[in-house]
């Protein structure tokens, strides 16, 4: 077939959705993003700490390692170009007791194995230095780490991706799709006015919706689909003046990067997310769940008041592992993976998929056999 609607379709625009159309624009094809939702980026996107990674903790070699690394020295010129707000405030992962201090030398072994700039170790005095109110026995410094206006971001990719000649369709959701006999696919889009599209190529990327759209699409090998599983995070914002300017972290724990604090480009304190695996997508935040926030926080913060902590927001994260499993790496999933030409499908795009978007964008369009932009 020799005509087609666009050159490219996307599935989920949240903020990897659109990250891959802008990869595809930028090589000079059309792409069209589809989302069910009724606007940009209310999923995963939307709901998290707003967090620029530095990349410091993931396995050697891992696709998480390498994108995200990427991603990040790709987002910070691209936010500065499109006046779209962040703070490199930076990070500090602060350790307790010898333990977590014996934990800090292997995570600043894997975070320059990994390429991260700027890399330190600190002492009590040095970190103390730096954010008085802090409580720890030492701590790493990860001056590249940074928050972001994430819908800002997406704005500016939505641009990007409709300056180029694409479309951001909403209230569209994915309903399947077929391979063409002479190559590219038909793609049926439903709605308030449902339709079919042609296409050459084809990436889902929706995120929590990651296995139900690979399931619609024929021929996909149903034993390549991952088993998928939520992981829900809560937050709760401080009442109160921010007692850090940089992000504080503990070490990490098994399966997330703990509950950590940020101060949000509005100037105020967050805590979050913590981990607890749900089976359905709740966003509420149990008011009970402060309990656990306070002794967490006062290992670092014992200055903490009593009732100073609100509930927040809650995010759920496509995880592709449950309760004591490994953590897996992201799955990028093409033609080698399933059989499919002209298909890449993203699974377990949770942290750091954000900071990785841009990398991700180009990661895909790799898959696809394009040539760098």
């Amino acid at each position: 077939m020799a005509d087609f609607d666009f050159d490219a379709l996307v599935v989920g625009a949240g903020a990897v959705g659109l990250a891959c159309g802008y990869a595809l624009s930028r090589r000079g094809l059309t792409a069209v993003v589809l989302e069910a939702d009724q606007a940009i980026g209310q999923g995963v996107s939307s709901r998290n700490s707003e967090v620029i990674h530095g990349g410091l903790y993931y396995p050697t070699g891992s696709l998480k390692a390498r994108l995200c690394v990427q991603g990040r020295r790709m987002l910070y010129p691209f936010l500065e170009a499109r006046n779209v707000a962040f703070d490199r405030c930076g990070k500090l992962v602060v350790a307790n007791g010898p333990e977590e201090v014996a934990r800090l030398e292997p995570i600043l072994a894997q975070a320059r194995t990994n390429d991260v700039e700027g890399m330190e170790l600190l002492t009590k005095a040095q970190a103390l230095a730096l954010e008085p109110n802090l409580s720890c026995d030492a701590a790493l410094i990860s001056p590249q780490s940074g928050v972001f206006d994430s819908h800002g971001y997406m704005l500016a990719l939505q641009g990007e991706i409709e300056a180029a000649g694409g479309a951001v369709v909403v209230s569209t959701p994915f309903e399947g799709a077929e391979p063409l006999a002479g190559g590219g696919w038909k793609v049926r889009a439903g709605g308030a006015e449902p339709t079919t599209l042609t296409v050459r190529l084809l990436i889902t990327a929706p995120g929590l919706s990651a296995q139900a759209a690979a399931g619609e699409i024929e021929g996909y090998p149903q034993a390549e689909i991952p088993t998928g599983h939520y992981g829900k995070g809560r937050y709760f914002r401080l009442q109160g003046k921010a007692p850090f300017a940089r992000l504080i972290y503990p070490p990490p724990i098994p399966g997330a990067l703990g509950t950590h604090y940020r101060r949000d480009l509005g100037g105020q304190a967050v805590f979050g997310p913590d981990l607890i695996f749900v089976d359905e997508l709740d966003y509420s935040v149990e008011p009970d769940a402060a309990a656990g926030f306070y002794a967490y926080v006062r290992k670092f913060w014992p200055a903490l008041p009593d009732d100073a902590l609100t509930p927040d927001y809650a995010g759920i994260r496509p995880k592709l592992h449950g309760p004591g499993e490994p953590h897996p790496d992201f799955r990028v999933d093409g033609p080698e993976a399933h059989g499919l030409e002209g298909l890449v499908a993203l699974f377990g795009i949770e942290s750091p998929g954000l900071t990785s978007s841009l990398a991700i964008g180009e990661e895909v369009a790799g898959r696809l056999g394009l040539a760098d932009a």
